[in-house]
């Protein structure tokens, strides 16, 4: 199936620049040199219409949406974004209100900003917004980006509560449907800086099938029909390949013990580099 839309999934603190700085246009080259190669102007430069391009940002992960939303709508609007505006869903019943759908379906990109996750799914899972995001998904050249809580929420399995330190005790990550988007991977975000990469161990190991996606701090993966990834952004991409596993103990300890995993396969991914999720093949820029 030929998926046409684009999903833009980033890791968390994205740099939107420091728009409490009462000088920052005099001192931009420093304070904003992320804006010209990064995650929000790619967003950008990829959506249907580029700067004419109409841009929703939802904040529904977040609990001070308010006050977040707005740093969004400063931070493409620096970058000459000239249709941008915010979409506050705090409640189920607000994911079917008709004037809300009806700026879903004329937009080009929807991001989703950090938060809680679940948060996310459950006020927006198996709503008609749920159901219009997949459709646009779909069939139209549509961008989803989504960054922290919103880039955990894009696949079909989602990460929602696991200690990073306890993180290789049986039964201590959590996982529930996310909002399915994209199957065959689980993401994890804040990976590097909070050190994560046992809750992707755990999960890889529960079901080698599922590729584990873990993105840094400010970095991204640009997603093109569901199988083409680039890594955008400043930091790293953590792949974790579970297919050659050959042994692990995961199904003879008990729950809260160790786990034991033999010939797990990692990639590491950083600006330019490209994985293919069909053919498992990854290329690094040079």
């Amino acid at each position: 199936m030929t998926i046409i839309g684009k999903l833009i999934i980033i890791g968390g603190a994205v740099d939107k620049g420091s728009f409490t700085e009462t000088d920052i246009d005099k001192n931009s080259a420093s304070n904003l040199n992320f804006f010209e190669t990064g995650i929000l102007k790619r967003i950008i430069s990829e959506s249907k219409h580029k700067e004419n391009s109409r841009i929703e940002v939802v904040t529904t992960a977040s609990n001070i949406p308010k006050e977040i939303g707005p740093e969004y709508v400063k931070a493409f609007s620096y970058l000459d974004a000239k249709n941008i505006d915010v979409l506050y869903i705090e409640k189920r019943e607000e994911a079917a209100d008709e004037a809300v759908l009806t700026r879903l379906k004329a937009a080009d990109v929807v991001i989703f900003t950090g938060g809680d996750q679940l948060r996310l799914t459950s006020i927006l899972g198996g709503t008609p917004f749920h159901d219009i995001l997949l459709d646009k998904y779909h069939n139209e050249e549509f961008i989803y980006a989504g960054t922290s809580a919103g880039a955990a929420a894009a696949s079909n399995n989602m990460i929602y509560q696991g200690s990073s330190s306890e993180a290789l005790l049986k039964g201590e990550v959590k996982i529930t449907s996310g909002l399915g988007l994209i199957d065959g991977v689980v993401i994890d975000t804040h990976f590097v800086r909070r050190g994560r990469i046992g809750r992707l161990f755990q999960t890889v190991v529960s079901n080698p099938r599922v590729l584990g996606i873990g993105l840094g701090e400010d970095t991204g993966l640009l997603i093109t029909n569901n199988n083409a990834m680039e890594a955008i952004g400043s930091g790293l991409v953590i792949l974790v390949d579970g297919r050659d596993i050959k042994d692990t103990n995961l199904t003879q300890v008990e729950l809260g013990q160790p786990i034991s995993i033999n010939n797990l396969v990692v990639h590491v991914m950083s600006m330019n580099d490209t994985y293919d999720i069909r053919t498992h093949k990854m290329q690094i820029h040079t």
